[in-house]
């Protein structure tokens, strides 16, 4: 099991941090090197063999690899047509055992977040008028690595929750605000109603429509204390009935009315 993120992925530890894009034409190869930084390297198109070590790993489209320093490595592109990456290349101090120890135990690839992807497009585009060593690039460069570290913990989530759960979570999540029963959201998730409520009070302690209310509220609440909307527009935009149904539900989660949740936090407090 993984440990906690290793102390290298701090501000301070990073010297420097750079993205690139490339597209191999057919038969294109790069290596054998050894690598000196934590690189990320996404692969859009094509086909890429990755050899490190002397152990070939067969990487599809869509993935991102997680290369650490002192490896050897080589890289075998597609033979039959282009094949398109970009890279992420994060350069550190010196890592302790620990700190390379932990390296070695995350996976060696993951899908590509579309996080990552907009991460990646921003250094790209900063990278032409900044340094590498400069703080925007290293901190940049440092939350690519979070990424990709926070990227297996929620994989590894999503793996102890029943697929159908999932299902029901995403499309409450994307489309809160529109009207969802609970026989859309068993629809969706490709169970019958009764089974999906049997899924979330034992996945999620709770039913899935207590879910969607408790979430049109956590969303409601992000509204009130980050934007001027009024209390009668934020009703609406996420999915309540009433402005009377609104402060219902945020008193019950909360404990405070509509207005009153805004004026605590706009003073700094925050909601307990």
């Amino acid at each position: 099991m993984m440990s906690s993120s290793p102390s290298a992925v701090s501000f301070n530890g990073i010297m420097s941090a750079w993205a690139g894009t490339i597209i191999y034409p057919p038969g294109g190869r790069y290596g054998p090197r050894v690598q000196d930084d934590l690189q990320l390297v996404l692969l859009h198109s094509g086909e890429m063999l990755v050899e490190i070590d002397g152990i070939a790993h067969q990487i599809t489209p869509g993935s991102v690899v997680f290369l650490k320093p002192e490896h050897h490595e080589q890289f075998i592109f597609s033979s039959r047509g282009e094949t398109w990456h970009r890279w992420i290349s994060v350069h550190v101090n010196d890592l302790s055992q620990k700190e390379k120890a932990c390296f070695e135990e995350m996976p060696l690839f993951q899908p590509i977040s579309e996080e990552l992807n907009r991460l990646t497009d921003m250094m790209l585009s900063l990278q032409h008028e900044l340094p590498s060593d400069s703080d925007v690039l290293r901190s940049l460069g440092m939350s690519a690595i979070l990424l990709y570290i926070s990227g297996i913990s929620r994989a590894r989530a999503q793996e102890e929750v029943h697929p159908s759960v999932l299902l029901a979570k995403s499309l409450i999540h994307s489309a809160y605000h529109e009207e969802l029963s609970l026989t859309l959201l068993a629809k969706h998730a490709g169970v019958s109603p009764e089974h999906l409520v049997r899924l979330f009070r034992t996945y999620e302690h709770t039913t899935p429509i207590k879910y969607l209310w408790q979430h049109r509220v956590l969303r409601a609440l992000e509204l009130l204390t980050h934007t001027g909307l009024s209390i009668t527009e934020i009703t609406f935009r996420c999915g309540f009935k009433s402005t009377y149904h609104f402060a219902r539900m945020v008193k019950v989660q909360t404990g405070k009315t509509p207005r009153d949740a805004r004026l605590y936090s706009w003073k700094g407090s925050q909601l307990k």
